[in-house]
């Protein structure tokens, strides 16, 4: 079976996912890199190949054309500008969007039908416009989403609890942005419900350090990638592996006819479906300011 993936923009955020990609056991066979800056990628894909000799899986890496697109099984979206200091992710839309329109109407031309896996921000957005651009069915087409919030919250809570983060069992769900929530009424270490070891104040900072990472770590060290990179592999594999894996993507809601990120399973199709989770009343609430956000962004590019 042909496990090609593609990577188009390879800045922090593609390099760190091919980075990752290239330590870790995987089901990629081959890994072709495309990028506006050709002569730099030629050296990635130098640097790269200089480490296969101590990699755990083979994989054969190149520098790409869109034509290389036809063939491939996932297509990793990383191309865009980056997110500033004092910029929210929704400030890049319109950026962005101008940016994938090309980039997808080039793949597209190739004849590509894999899957769309998208790590640009604003996420959310940028992934409905991915299936827009693409006509591709909905199940073709994901978003890191809050996979990476999620792993930040796995493991604040670990830390501040003192168990392994692979033992919290928690999500971020929403939009991945300012209006992303924990759903806690939901969140256990263990079996243990989390109210037997955090207090509500606790929990409301534990909260509050998730939703500010991003902004926290750019203002440090002007971006944020290795957290996505290895988000980006364990998406990857789970489609590859066709593991039925559970992930907290932006996958389609019909409902409202958006991407939002809730807890879903993953396999060699994509998306499979949504897991169901039972909210509390001002979760709710959460959710549905969420949405609206979403659909209100979607609705400044459609103009």
């Amino acid at each position: 079976m042909n496990n090609k993936v593609v990577v188009i923009g390879c800045g922090n955020v593609g390099m760190s996912y091919a980075y990752a990609l290239l330590n870790q056991r995987t089901y990629v066979n081959e890994l072709v890199l495309i990028d506006l800056n050709e002569e730099r990628i030629k050296g990635e894909v130098m640097d790269l190949n200089h480490c296969l000799a101590f990699a755990p899986s083979k994989i054969k890496i190149k520098v790409g054309t869109y034509d290389d697109c036809k063939d491939a099984s996932i297509i990793v979206l990383a191309a865009g500008a980056n997110q500033q200091v004092h910029e929210t992710r929704m400030d890049l839309i319109y950026k962005n969007s101008v940016i994938f329109k090309d980039i997808i109407e080039k793949v597209m031309k190739s004849g590509f039908n894999g899957i769309f896996l998208v790590a640009t921000n604003p996420l959310d957005i940028m992934t409905y416009l991915t299936w827009k651009y693409s006509n591709l069915q909905t199940n073709q087409v994901l978003g890191s989403g809050t996979s990476l919030d999620t792993a930040r919250l796995r493991y604040l809570v670990g830390e501040k609890v003192s168990v392994n983060p692979k033992n919290v069992h928690a999500y971020v769900i929403g939009e991945h942005g300012d209006s992303e929530f924990v759903p806690w009424s939901n969140v256990s270490v263990g079996l243990q419900n989390i109210s037997a070891f955090l207090t509500e104040d606790e929990m409301e900072q534990i909260y509050t350090d998730v939703r500010d990472a991003a902004y926290k770590i750019i203002a440090c060290k002007g971006a944020t990638y290795y957290g996505i990179g290895m988000c980006l592999v364990k998406i990857t594999n789970a489609i590859l592996g066709d593991e039925n894996t559970i992930i907290t993507v932006s996958a389609f809601d019909k409902d409202n006819n958006i991407f939002i990120s809730t807890p879903t399973i993953v396999n060699r199709n994509g998306v499979s479906h949504k897991i169901f989770i039972g909210l509390s009343d001002s979760e709710k609430e959460k959710m549905k300011k969420s949405i609206e956000v979403i659909k209100q962004a979607i609705k400044l590019v459609e103009k």
